[in-house]
């Protein structure tokens, strides 16, 4: 068992799976016609890869999760879940759809936030949170990627960084539409992982 293996059993709620793996040359090859355009190799090789650990949660080796039109993951009917990678893991959360309205979920190296991002991604209040520290700016980055990814199929709002506030001591996150949730998320000495759920 990795620390990755630990940090999302840890991670994941009553009736919510996640998995992960290594992106792996050939995982393109795991895409059913229609599920993505894109041509670049690498995006196809991720997207491969995080529908691989969906269908296996899943238990639906066959499954097409194609893209939405705001890029979001199509889910069979009573299912929820959200896909997630960075160049080197890929990860997957689902649960059902009668236990919970919405997930997201995210992954993230474990490192600084870089000047530049962090002024995009921080407000002033979380800046009250967190001041300079640049790893929880990185968390808080997670988080904000997996509360768009949760409230979007909700509200079909586009979501910039300042219009979700984070409360990272007490667990919740709030969109400027009103919508309020849950968050989570683990580190390892590699990565973030943050999941939003409502």
């Amino acid at each position: 068992m990795t620390d990755l293996d630990t940090a999302l059993r840890d991670l994941a709620p009553l009736g919510v799976l996640i998995g992960w793996r290594r992106i792996a040359e050939g995982d393109e090859g795991a895409l059913n016609r229609g599920e993505i355009s894109a041509t670049n190799l690498s995006v196809r090789r991720a997207s491969g890869a995080v529908r691989i650990v969906a269908r296996e949660l899943l238990r639906a080796p066959d499954l097409a999760i194609p893209k939405g039109e705001g890029g979001e993951p199509i889910w069979p009917r009573m299912v929820v879940g959200s896909l997630a990678h960075d160049d080197e893991i890929a990860i997957a959360a689902t649960a059902n759809a009668e236990d919970y309205e919405a997930i997201g979920i995210d992954i993230e190296r474990a490192e600084p936030l870089v000047a530049e991002t962090f002024a995009l991604v921080v407000t002033d209040r979380e800046r009250a949170m967190i001041g300079d520290d640049a790893m929880k700016a990185t968390l808080l980055f997670a988080v904000k990627e997996a509360v768009y990814k949760a409230a979007y199929p909700l509200d079909r709002v586009f979501l910039e960084f300042a219009d979700i506030e984070v409360d990272l001591d007490q667990g919740v996150a709030a969109t400027k539409p009103g919508r309020s949730l849950t968050v989570r998320y683990a580190t390892t000495l590699s990565h973030v992982v943050a999941l939003a759920y409502a």
